[in-house]
């Protein structure tokens, strides 16, 4: 039975709010996966500001104790001990499937208004594009499904920009605007002709390789530095790894995944 705990804290700035979601679950940095649902904002001289917004899942889940062996009953003197074949060994599960995880549904409301956002700001970007929107499949961690707008046209490039950074960009302004409609946090994923899906396909070959690596040399290796999303595919990818562990290290922009031999 999992021990997965999972926390929603604000802060100053985000790594305080780290801090105190730590401290709340009483954990190290390296037992969690950070998910920063808003970096919050300083404002203009004071105005405007609002606190960061980090959730904290727990990545180590202990296990309960194997259950004392029965003792062997002593045999009976006028019959010779039979003995009984060894229990196969039950599979142990190695991840939360659908069938024991809650799963928590998209917003309908959400997608709705995401839809008529992001329409309004491509009109007033001058993209000619459409946009399809769907929901994902539950999070291995946490259950939760999102709502996907995948973006398609022609020529969209200049919507992705360097390493999705204007993608980024164009997601978290709508959800500010969503959220701000809806008066709730919007959580919905902006794509550019299914980039994302290539990308986080293209990094969990990236932590595999590198865990591999890790592996044979016996040293720690350090990735590029990647936004909160990115860092979350290193450390999923190779969570469940036995030879291998992840932790972040850096700030800011800077922040990237390390890969450490156990």
């Amino acid at each position: 039975m999992s021990n997965k705990r999972e926390v929603e804290v604000r802060g100053a700035d985000v790594e305080k709010a780290i801090e105190a979601g730590l401290q709340k679950l009483g954990v190290n940095r390296s037992e969690v996966i950070v998910d920063v649902i808003d970096e919050g904002s300083r404002g203009l001289l004071g105005i405007g500001s609002r606190e960061a917004v980090v959730r904290l899942v727990t990545l180590v889940s202990e296990e309960p104790p194997a259950p004392p062996k029965p003792k062997p009953q002593p045999a009976a003197k006028t019959a010779a001990p039979t003995p009984k074949p060894a229990p196969k060994a039950e599979p142990k599960p190695t991840r939360p499937t659908s069938s024991t995880e809650e799963v928590i549904e998209a917003d309908a409301e959400e997608k709705a208004m995401a839809v008529e956002v992001v329409t309004t700001l491509l009109d007033k970007l001058g993209v000619d594009a459409e946009i399809t929107a769907s929901v994902s499949e539950p999070d291995d961690l946490t259950g939760r499904k999102v709502n996907v707008l995948d973006i398609e046209g022609d020529d969209l490039g200049a919507l992705i920009g360097p390493r999705g950074e204007t993608l980024n960009a164009l997601q978290y302004l709508s959800r500010l605007m969503v959220g701000n409609q809806l008066q709730k946090r919007a959580s919905f994923v902006v794509d550019v002709e299914g980039y994302r899906r290539r990308r986080q396909q293209a990094l969990a070959r990236l932590a595999e390789r590198m865990a591999k690596k890790v592996v044979t040399r016996r040293r720690p290796v350090s990735l590029e530095p990647m936004p909160p999303h990115e860092r979350r595919i290193i450390h999923m990818t190779l969570r469940e790894n036995d030879e291998v562990y992840t932790q972040s290290s850096g700030e800011g922009k800077r922040r990237k995944v390390r890969i450490l031999p156990k």
